[in-house]
């Protein structure tokens, strides 16, 4: 589940191993761009934390954060 906190949604993923969770931020990654906003990403061996928020809103969280947010987890369905 997203959590709101310090006005960014923040979300943890863990993958069964590297592989799977740099083929998932690839995945993210050509949402991203086609929907031309970028998350703030950190990613350690299996797990990827994503942190969305609008810096052109004034690093807010706003609609276009919450759309990726949905876009983000239909991968993993």
């Amino acid at each position: 589940m997203w959590q709101e906190e310090n006005n960014q949604l923040i979300k943890t993923f863990t993958f069964k191993d590297f592989i799977e969770a740099f083929g998932f931020m690839t995945k993210v990654a050509f949402i991203a761009e086609k929907m031309n906003h970028h998350p703030e990403w950190t990613n350690i061996y299996n797990r990827v934390q994503i942190r969305l928020s609008t810096h052109d809103a004034g690093n807010i969280v706003t609609d276009k954060d919450r759309t990726l947010a949905k876009e983000i987890d239909k991968l993993l369905v």
